[in-house]
């Protein structure tokens, strides 16, 4: 079902939402940006502690984060599916100027890829249980960004060489969503590292991008 989400979601950027058209009125992208966002509160919510011990009440523990991605995993297809086309473009690139947008998205492709292989992809897709064994992960593209997760995913979908209404607002909202989740994160990240996770944001400036944020 993970892999599954993370098919749906490319082949609907990559192909679905390409074509340009009339562009649509406010309330097509509000329809949109509230999809969005209950896939977002699930995110930010079910990922509380607190949350997780209240469904530790009915969800065995192992299963906790299996339950967890298996969610997010529907709920990103049901936006994706659900989404209603807004239309326009923005720009079109061509030449070098595409070239080197593609090359952006690549290097964004190449942030995540690194950045998983730091911890386990297992965990990540809710095939094995969460754990802690393994510990902070500061090493590789940690080491530039606390999150480079995110900062891969602004890269991949901010570096398209045709820029669509679409495109433009499925980046805009998901790079908002992981701004204001980020302190959200970071906060359960420094109850569960302590002060070790203090020098890790003491060692590493930028949350997500580096200069910027």
């Amino acid at each position: 079902m993970f892999v599954a989400s993370l098919a749906v979601c490319a082949y609907h950027y990559l192909v679905v939402w390409g074509p340009t058209g009339p562009a649509a009125g406010f309330s097509v992208i509000a329809t949109n940006a509230l999809l969005l966002t209950v896939f977002a509160a699930h995110h930010s919510v079910f990922a509380r502690d607190r949350v997780k011990t209240w469904l530790a009440r009915t969800v065995p523990q192992p299963m906790l984060r299996s339950v967890y991605v298996w969610v997010s995993s529907v709920l990103l297809i049901v936006v994706c599916r659900l989404w209603r086309p807004i239309g326009g473009e923005l720009y079109r690139a061509a030449g070098l100027g595409a070239v080197a947008l593609i090359a952006i998205q690549l290097a964004g492709a190449w942030f995540v890829a690194r950045a998983v292989a730091r911890i386990d992809a297992l965990e990540l897709a809710g095939i094995r249980a969460a754990s802690a064994i393994d510990g902070l992960q500061t090493s590789g593209p940690y080491r530039w960004v606390r999150h480079p997760v995110y900062f891969g995913w602004v890269l991949a979908v901010f570096g398209t060489p045709h820029m669509t209404g679409d495109r433009f607002a499925f980046a805009a909202i998901t790079t908002l969503y992981l701004v204001v989740a980020v302190p959200w994160e970071e906060r359960s990240l420094t109850r569960s590292f302590g002060e070790q996770y203090v020098r890790y944001m003491r060692d590493v400036k930028w949350r997500m991008i580096p200069f910027i944020y």
